[in-house]
């Protein structure tokens, strides 16, 4: 039995650098152009600092290249491989099998993992990516762990095997999904996915007898989110995975907040290390109680221990936690006064939660006094206001 890999997304260097510090082992990240995020600010010089840092701390970089391409695209795909090859990238994430050739063709020793995008449910498909090239698959998310064990008892020896255990669910087959570019012309698997399944619907039924005579079908006065999935969360079924042998575990969320990978990272870092260390105690209620203080539309095990599984649909549209903001940024402590950059509002008397590399339990503390970065003005209550605006407090 070994220690899978914690695997996390990341938009951004300062991302980058949030999420090995709350203990990730590895990270994937897009192109501006080529993955399924291309609204991610990420270009090419971001990418090699990204990459260059996680190597001078021994940790790996992963880059989704994972778009259905259209012919006119190969051009831009071969010139990305070769800059990846150059700049040292760990794997290429790929989902089709024309990218794979190339790959392999410019730059055959840059590892290939096949993205959950391709679909891969069954050991059969596992080994026809291993004979073409692949060093890793990540699997469907619309497995079960039944379906899931046969594989890795199955699959070539070594081939790898990921899976997401925390984050967004498509509504969309493995995220193969046309909705976004019918409703708002962006192609969800050109890397522009608008999110449609997320928005509020208004639907009705129409008397046959008297058409545009319409009674309203509503969830409530917001409509109904009938397209809406819950957050997928496996923190419980760690035991499970771990004796499996599954080797990287996976956390989604390219557009996801400094905040929210810091939780969900430090959380995952914690539960792994746990439950690897003593698998028959493993007690994961007090990571999940962490857990619901992110942001979530509802949290799910999807179709992991049951394949007929309904509730994973988010009927209330519900998107956070209201208890819990992301407060803001430390920059700098001396012990005594805290810089932080503000993210949302402050007053003096509200409790904080310091989030803490290493440390599950957050520290909670109550602000005192604030002062006003550049005034040094003692203030009541701070905005965020324009973008990178900074508070002193106590």
């Amino acid at each position: 039995m070994k220690k899978p890999e914690l695997l996390a997304p990341v938009g951004s260097f300062e991302k980058a650098k949030t999420a090995f510090k709350y203990g990730a082992d590895a990270i994937y990240v897009g192109t501006s152009n080529l993955s399924l995020r291309t609204r991610v600010d990420m270009n090419d010089n971001e990418l090699a600092k990204i990459i260059e840092y996680a190597h001078s701390i021994n940790k790996k970089v992963y880059v989704a290249l994972n778009i259905y391409a259209r012919d006119n695209m190969y051009e831009e795909i071969r010139k990305q491989v070769k800059i990846l090859d150059a700049i040292k990238a760990d794997a290429v994430i790929v989902s089709d099998g024309g990218v794979v050739e190339t790959v392999k063709e410019i730059a055959p020793n840059l590892e290939i993992h096949i993205s959950t995008q391709a679909n891969t449910v069954s050991y059969h498909t596992c080994k026809f990516w291993y004979n073409n090239g692949a060093k890793r698959v990540i699997l469907a998310r619309e497995l079960n762990k039944e379906e899931i064990k046969d594989i890795m008892r199955n699959k070539p020896r070594d081939l790898e095997i990921e899976m997401f255990v925390h984050g967004a669910i498509c509504y969309g087959y493995s995220g193969r999904c046309h909705l976004s570019d019918f409703l708002a012309g962006r192609g969800a698997n050109l890397g522009d996915c608008a999110q449609s399944c997320r928005w509020a619907y208004n639907l009705y039924l129409e008397e046959k007898n008297n058409p545009g005579l319409m009674m309203p079908v509503e969830q409530d006065e917001h409509g109904t989110y009938i397209l809406s999935s819950k957050d997928m969360c496996l923190i419980k079924e760690l035991p499970e995975l771990i004796t499996m042998g599954v080797d990287s575990l996976k956390i989604e969320g390219r557009l996801k907040t400094e905040y929210y990978l810091a939780t969900v990272i430090n959380i995952y870092r914690h539960a792994i290390d746990e439950c690897f260390e003593d698998i028959e105690n493993y007690d994961y209620t007090k990571y999940l109680k962490e857990l619901e203080k992110t942001k979530t539309r509802g949290l799910t095990t999807f179709y992991f221990n049951d394949k007929n599984n309904k509730d994973f649909q988010e009927y209330e549209g519900k998107q956070y936690n209201p208890d819990y903001e992301f407060g803001g940024k430390v920059l700098q402590s001396d012990g005594y006064k805290t810089i932080i950059e503000i993210k949302n509002r402050l007053n003096v008397g509200d409790t904080l939660e310091l989030i803490i590399p290493e440390k599950l339990e957050p520290i909670k503390f109550t602000i005192d006094k604030l002062w006003d970065y550049e005034t040094n003005e003692e203030i009541d209550h701070v905005n965020p206001g324009k973008k990178g605006q900074k508070v002193k407090m106590i």
